[in-house]
């Protein structure tokens, strides 16, 4: 099994939001029809960045580390 890491921005929000899916085709489409509880307020979110982990382990430790980054990029 493939797990995703993705990196998605909505230009609308002018954000960006972190995840990971082992379906990245069907996550996009629960981010773009609203069915996603963090990204709801938008229906533009496109995707920059993925990187492809062979365990969900590996995947949410990796996806951890982005949002990680991101807050002491913030602080």
């Amino acid at each position: 099994m493939e797990f995703f890491v993705y990196i998605i921005y909505s230009k609308s929000l002018d954000r960006y939001y972190v995840g990971h899916s082992q379906d990245l085709d069907d996550r996009m489409n629960r981010h773009n029809s609203g069915r996603s509880k963090y990204t709801k307020t938008a229906k533009d979110w496109e995707v920059k960045y993925t990187e492809r982990y062979f365990t969900r382990s590996e995947a949410m430790n990796r996806e951890k580390d982005f949002k990680r980054k991101k807050k002491q990029e913030i602080y």
